[in-house]
Parts: C-alpha cells; sequence; structure tokens
C-alpha cells in the first residue's frame, strides 16, 4: 500500500509538471500553438487531480460531476477544431476519455463507489471503478500506441543512425516524423523535445489511470 501511494503521488507531480509547462506555453507561439497547450494544461492539471491518493484526499461526491462538465466542454471545444485534423483529435479522446473516467469513479456507478475507483487510479488501492470492458480495452490500446509513437521520436537510436548517415542528430530528435510538432498528428504546440516528452507523460498516465478500470 505504502508503494501504491508513492506511485500515486508520483503520477500526480508528473501530471501537474506537465501541465505547468503547457502553461507556461501559452504564453508564445501561433494562436493555434496556444490553444493546443492551454488543452495540454487542462489535461494535465485535470489528471493530477483525478490521480489524488484517496488515503489523502478524498474527494467528495460532486467532484466527479464537475470532473464531467469541464472535460465535457473541453470535448466540445476539440470537437470545434476536431475537423482540422492533427492534435486537436487527440485532444478530443484525452477530453472524452476524461468524462469516462469521471463518470466510471462516480459513487454508484462501480459496487464500491467512487472512492475505490479513485484510489485505485492513484495506485493506492486494489478496487477497480466501474467502466465498460470493451470501451476501456479500445482506450487502452490507443494510448499505447500513441505511447509507442510518441517514444518513437525521443529514442536517442535516433541520433545515432543521423550520426551514421553523417546527418544532423537535432533534425532527427526535433523535426523526425509525425506532425509539424514533432509529435504523431502534432499540429503545432511546441515541437520541443520536451514538450514532445510533456505529452508522453501524460499520454503514460493515462493509460495506467485506464488500466484500473
Amino acid at each position: 500500500m505504502h508503494g501504491g501511494v508513492l506511485a500515486g503521488w508520483l503520477m500526480v507531480a508528473l501530471c501537474a509538471v506537465s501541465g505547468a509547462y503547457c502553461l507556461l506555453r501559452t504564453r508564445t507561439g501561433t494562436p493555434q500553438e496556444r490553444r493546443t497547450a492551454r488543452s495540454e494544461a487542462l489535461m494535465g492539471f485535470g489528471m493530477a487531480a483525478m490521480a489524488l491518493p484517496a488515503a489523502v484526499l478524498t474527494p467528495p461526491e460532486w467532484a466527479w460531476a464537475v470532473y464531467g462538465v469541464v472535460f465535457g466542454a473541453a470535448a466540445l471545444r476539440a470537437l470545434r477544431w476536431a475537423r482540422r485534423g492533427g492534435h486537436h483529435l487527440h485532444h478530443l479522446v484525452g477530453s472524452l476519455a476524461m468524462v469516462y473516467m469521471a463518470v466510471a469513479m462516480a459513487p454508484g456507478v462501480a459496487g464500491a463507489g467512487g472512492h475505490a475507483g479513485h484510489g485505485a487510479a492513484a495506485g493506492g488501492g486494489m478496487g477497480g471503478a466501474g467502466g465498460l470492458p470493451l470501451l476501456t480495452g479500445v482506450l487502452l490500446v490507443y494510448y499505447a500506441l500513441y505511447v509507442l509513437r510518441s517514444a518513437g521520436h525521443l529514442i536517442p537510436a535516433g541520433t545515432a543512425v543521423a550520426g551514421f548517415a553523417g546527418g544532423s542528430a537535432e533534425g532527427v530528435v526535433r523535426g523526425g516524423g509525425g506532425g509539424p510538432g514533432g509529435v504523431p498528428g502534432g499540429s503545432g504546440g511546441g515541437g520541443t523535445e520536451l514538450t514532445a516528452a510533456c505529452r508522453l507523460t501524460m499520454g503514460l498516465a493515462m493509460f495506467a489511470m485506464l488500466l484500473t478500470l
């Protein structure tokens, strides 16, 4: 249990730091990049709050409704821009996944109640929240593929290939594959290794939280 709480706090810290970095990115860049950064900051802080260990802070029953409303609104906003493709589609999936987890962890949905699901999501409990296995499985596959594809743009092997070919290692890391932001499907919003690392971190956190459903 002690190790589980530590894992929960680690997830909280990683998501909060990622959200803070995305918040800093909202101060620079094009309007599209700032929109992307705002969406990612909301996602990071939302996951950090949802991952708080239940042993430390038990959320009130209305908190899950707040999660649903906030990320439902974020999903509608992402849907508005999703027709442009790129990272907006990923934001849409992420926002809907947050709504799904909020509903699944709400009291009365699972047999053990929302608090058990909250503790499991934070790594601090063994109970699971209520969820639809098929939908959870689809989301897990999506985030597993997203994480693997995102990690492919950060692995050091790319620099070795560039050096062997006489190319620029920086070009491989910063501009290799995917969208303009250096992340698969990215439509701006940074283009640096740190931005890609933050997105990878949040993808891993989402995958870990979905595993508890």
